[in-house]
């Protein structure tokens, strides 16, 4: 009953913010993401839900019971909509087509709630443009200050609060929304798998147990600009070559550790092709299965970097940008999951998601759907239509379970 319904809804949101070579980009508060915001209120009103915008941004909509009193112990499930350059078509909208999908699936079944339901779609969670990650769903439960918020800049300068402006929404009612999160009886993300565990399992669908705790930390590493032509290698004091070494050291850290590290964002002055580069911005994710072996690695990668950056005769400074701490989603949606769907899959994940955020302020727990080809924030991250049909009736069975 959901597949057509499954299909209209990616076929609408398909074409919104892709780029020509391929992938999505559909960074926040610009032109891909109000678009994309323009299809979630369209799909919400088509379906006759109630339609808002809180005070972070974030969209809301709700299906509820009869007489539309206000929403209370709510079933809520969502995800975000904006992508990094050139990420996959899934990470994100496939929980919000599955959402409205398996609200349709409901409707045609005939069932009346006694509960709410909301679809809701954070904000920025990639931090593609602004450089912190969970944006939304961080100013609504108060782990991010909104004048820490409103102050972040993209790569043009542009604050948040200016891009917040010009979309229509103001910035200035930033922060936590104590109102919006007593409305959340529960809160279930579906996601595609960032990896190959349900691949690996057989299996279309799972259950998450837990999010690695992750973080990122901005590198500035300052060298002596100067002429790639005439500067003799003994005299040059070169950031790139501190940089590469960097990179190559955290890697093999990580594999010490058993963790991940990855720079791959890189910001370069003068940035010409006949100049040595007088210094370099650059940016390290790194993630691992505890705090302990996250902070152990994140100082292995501390001492190497000042010792390359001494070797190379260049100074660094590397400055903690966010911290998220291990979730393990054990509590009464998990549970709700598990006691409405059965034995599935159990698997961690080392990828941040809007439910982890949500999760030390109300039952959370997540769904993941197969990816077969294991890749994510890249164009062939994908699911096969009957994997996503099996998580919009999974998702659709624990809606029912919690609202009927």
């Amino acid at each position: 009953m959901s597949a057509p319904s499954y299909q209209s809804l990616s076929a609408a949101l398909e074409p919104v913010g892709k780029r020509p070579g391929g992938g999505y980009e559909r960074a926040a508060w610009t032109g891909a993401d109000l678009d994309c915001r323009a299809w979630f209120t369209d799909a919400a009103q088509s379906r006759g839900l109630q339609v808002e915008r809180d005070r972070n941004g974030n969209l809301w909509a709700w299906w509820l019971p009869a007489g539309g009193a206000e929403p209370s112990d709510a079933f809520v499930t969502g995800s975000h909509l904006d992508s990094v350059v050139g990420g996959g078509a899934y990470d994100g909208p496939l929980g919000i087509v599955s959402a409205f999908a398996a609200i349709d699936a409901l409707r045609e079944s005939g069932l009346e709630p006694r509960k709410p339901v909301g679809v809701v779609a954070f904000s920025d969670e990639e931090g593609a443009r602004f450089g912190v990650a969970c944006v939304g769903s961080s100013l609504l439960t108060g782990r991010l200050d909104p004048d820490r918020a409103r102050s972040l800049r993209d790569g043009d300068g542009i604050t948040l609060a200016q891009a917040m402006s010009a979309a229509g929404c103001d910035p200035a009612g930033l922060g936590k929304d104590v109102a919006s999160l007593h409305r959340i009886g529960m809160f279930v993300e579906l996601h595609i798998e960032q990896g190959r565990g349900l691949v690996q399992r057989d299996a279309p669908i799972g259950i998450g147990t837990s999010i690695w705790p992750h973080g990122r930390w901005e590198l500035r590493i300052e060298g002596e600009g100067n002429h790639a032509g005439t500067t003799q290698l003994a005299d040059r004091h070169d950031p790139m070559i501190t940089l590469a070494s960097i990179v190559l050291s955290a890697r093999a850290q990580a594999s010490t550790f058993q963790s991940l590290a990855t720079i791959g964002r890189v910001s370069i002055e003068p940035n010409t092709s006949n100049a040595v580069a007088a210094s370099v911005d650059a940016w390290l994710d790194a993630r691992s299965a505890d705090e302990q072996t996250l902070a152990a690695l994140v100082d292995a990668i501390d001492r190497s970097a000042r010792d390359h950056a001494a070797a190379e005769g260049t100074s660094i400074s590397m400055t903690r940008a966010s911290l998220t701490p291990a979730v393990v989603f054990a509590g009464a949606a998990r549970e709700h999951l598990l006691r409405t769907l059965g034995p599935l899959p159990e698997l961690a994940t080392g990828a941040g998601h809007d439910a982890g955020i949500l999760a030390g302020h109300v039952p959370a727990a997540m769904l993941f759907v197969r990816n077969p080809s294991g890749v994510s924030h890249a164009p062939a991250e994908y699911a096969a239509e009957a994997d996503a049909l099996a998580g919009v009736d999974a998702l659709a069975a624990a809606m029912a379970s919690w609202i009927e």
